[in-house]
């Protein structure tokens, strides 16, 4: 028999935390998340998240032994912002059990419904900022920081519970051996012409700080209409940045400016899976120097997030800056690099992709299904 209860101590808290790495012992690929993120992800003290969305985390269990998790979410910003009813679930992680992983879903979908929803999506976070979907193609692929990371089994579970597609992303590789067809390097060569705008290139984690908050103020503004993005004001912005800017290398940075004014960036994150591997997830007492270690060694290169002002898209800056990062990676030898996940409703990102003849390598998939 399969008992849902609510997480309401630190002890459940600590097992709904570690319960994947359980789950995932035997899986070869699996990326375990940083623990001490972890802890401050889930604790609404640290994660203001929680202070403008009702939110519910339940552990399954069988014979006692812990089996399953699931946490659900109704973000009432997001709804407001988008006129929506909507929940959502999340980090739901089991074993190959239907019965578990039926007990879980419908646990949330009873929540979700007695708070008078009528949709329920997932996987999803509290925001795209957060780890969204269940990869569904790419699973010989080595993963990445912030992506799902889920067993294959996953998804014929949900589907037969009635969920069906929201939406998709991708993930693209770009070979650093091709060359960019010729004409971006005239494209590129048009804007490094244009005196009126200045590259920003960065090389020490001091110089990025005042530029932060103007960058996430682009995100603000160019993301806007994209799914599942929720406006950060200036708290969430600080809280982002602190998160982030730890692990970020400012050599793979570039912004474009205009006076005073942020146009465009590009934000890119040395490959740290092989470290945080063999961290199992632990900053302490050494797993911080497999990470450290893996960052410096690797010929990956993440690319995580960039913008570009509406009113400048189409100008070329976006592959002025793409290009000038290109070049900072040939000069600390990389080889490749994965751009991290584009909507499968931004189709002139995906047009670029095509163009560089960058190859789609995984598929992630958000789900949904009426209530």
């Amino acid at each position: 028999m399969i008992t849902i209860k609510e997480v309401k101590s630190k002890k459940d808290l600590k097992e709904f935390i570690y319960l994947p790495s359980k789950v995932h012992k035997d899986h070869k690929n699996w990326l375990p998340p940083i623990y001490i993120d972890e802890w401050n992800f889930f604790n609404p003290k640290k994660n203001k998240s929680f202070s403008h969305s009702d939110t519910v985390l339940a552990l399954a269990y069988s014979d006692g032994k812990v089996v399953g998790r699931i946490m659900g979410i109704i973000n009432n910003k997001y709804n407001e912002f988008k006129n929506e009813t909507t929940g959502r679930f999340g980090y739901l992680e089991c074993y190959n059990d239907n019965k578990i992983f039926h007990a879980l879903l419908n646990y949330v979908e009873n929540w979700v419904k007695q708070k008078g929803m009528n949709k329920i999506i997932g996987p999803y976070g509290f925001s795209d900022k957060d780890i969204q979907g269940f990869m569904i193609k790419g699973f010989e692929y080595p993963p990445i920081i912030d992506s799902a990371c889920n067993f294959e089994y996953m998804i014929p579970l949900l589907e037969n519970e009635g969920y069906t597609k929201e939406i998709d992303c991708f993930a693209c590789k770009f070979d650093l051996t091709q060359n960019a067809p010729e004409i971006y390097s005239k494209i590129y060569d048009k804007v490094a012409q244009k005196k009126e705008y200045t590259l920003i290139e960065f090389t020490k984690r001091k110089e990025l700080k005042p530029y932060i908050i103007p960058i996430l103020e682009l995100v603000n503004e160019t993301y806007k209409d994209l799914y599942g993005f929720v406006p950060m004001d200036h708290s969430d912005m600080v809280c982002f940045a602190d998160r982030y800017l730890p692990i970020l290398n400012p050599n793979f940075i570039k912004a474009v400016k205009h006076e005073n004014e942020i146009l465009g960036f590009i934000i890119g994150i040395p490959d740290m899976t092989e470290g945080i591997q063999k961290s199992k997830g632990h900053i302490l007492p050494f797993g911080i120097f497999h990470i450290l270690r893996s960052a410096k060694k690797t010929k990956k290169l993440d690319l995580m997030l960039g913008a570009v002002k509406n009113k400048y898209q189409g100008c070329g800056f976006e592959i002025y800056m793409g290009l000038k990062l290109v070049e900072t990676m040939k000069k600390f030898n990389y080889e490749s690099m994965e751009i991290h996940l584009m909507l499968e409703t931004n189709t002139k990102i995906l047009s670029w992709m095509d163009n560089i003849n960058a190859q789609k390598i995984k598929q992630f998939r958000v789900f949904q299904k009426s209530l």
